[in-house]
């Protein structure tokens, strides 16, 4: 008997051998999601090796570049101090960032072992609250005329969704999907934040706001007013009259002035410019010389 269980031993131990002899990694969490400015730890352990001081990397692929993070026994990059390595080779991030969403590496070499090298990939998404929107709420419409209520966040991570609210109450995507806003029509984009009426009503008045949220929280942006009124078809047909009215008796009176000669210069009365009148309370006094020829013409005729 003992002589058949050395064969199955020597078997067992050289599969043993073969295990420990390629290194390999695990992680307890692959899929890290953190909100912005908190800790985070990126798992990497080492199950199977048996070199005792194996060459640890990390390294951060953004964007389709790849920088180190951990290289020679030391944080690299914009990681260096906030970061330093757990157990050897799992890595810890402090006052994580929005910039810090990435895949990490880890990379162990372990020289000793049959199978050399081993990686693993770790994605962390680092979440992050949005800020207060900005809303566009129109402050008149008229009534039966459309309408558009905007609401934009650029900062929430990841994208935030919409909701939009009159008079603190929730507004559905679509007001024939509710009883309560038979009386009105409109359609809302909860991810684009878009509120579009196609013809408003006087039930739409109302103060509006919105809010925009994500898993790492939400924000809201100021009450707005929205006034429908009723478009006064009397009072414009009125107002376009009164004018015309006006502009009638403008014109009558031009009319009549140049009718009275209120226009007419002085040329048109026949004075000439050649031949200007005399100043009127002046006498001109010929002198002995000038009265003579006067007079020789005068006998001649």
């Amino acid at each position: 008997m003992a002589l058949r269980r050395r064969p199955a031993l020597a078997l067992l131990l050289l599969l043993r051998g073969c295990l420990i002899g390629a290194v390999n990694l695990k992680s307890s969490n692959r899929n890290p999601v953190v909100q912005e400015y908190e800790s985070v730890e990126l798992s990497c352990i080492i199950t199977d090796s048996q070199t005792n001081d194996p060459r640890i990397e990390w390294k951060k692929i953004q964007d389709e570049q790849t920088t180190y993070v951990f290289f020679d026994n030391k944080i690299q990059g914009d990681l260096a101090g906030r970061a330093e390595l757990l157990g050897k080779t799992s890595l810890k991030i402090w006052n994580v960032t929005r910039t810090d969403s990435a895949l990490y590496r880890c990379e162990v070499v372990a020289r000793h072992d049959r199978k050399e090298i081993d990686e693993i990939v770790i994605e962390l998404t680092v979440q992050v609250k949005p800020v207060p929107p900005v809303c566009r709420v129109p402050r008149a419409v008229p009534v039966g005329k459309a309408a558009t209520l905007t609401c934009q966040e650029g900062e929430g991570y990841p994208r935030p969704h919409y909701s939009w609210y009159r008079d603190d109450v929730p507004l559905p995507t679509d007001s024939r999907a509710n009883p309560r806003f038979r009386n009105s029509s409109f359609l809302f984009s909860p991810d684009t934040g878009t509120l579009v009426f196609s013809a408003i009503h006087k039930e739409d008045s109302g103060q509006y706001y919105c809010i925009a949220s994500n898993d790492a929280g939400s924000a809201r942006c100021e009450e707005q007013d929205m006034e429908v009124y009723d478009l006064n078809i009397g009072g414009i047909i009125g107002g376009v009259l009164v004018v015309l009215t006006v502009l009638a008796l403008i014109t009558v009176g031009i009319c009549c002035a140049y009718r009275r000669g209120y226009f007419i210069n002085n040329k048109q009365n026949g004075e000439s410019y050649k031949n200007p009148g005399k100043p009127d309370g002046v006498n001109y006094i010929r002198t002995d010389e000038e009265e003579a020829v006067l007079q020789g013409r005068k006998a001649s005729l």
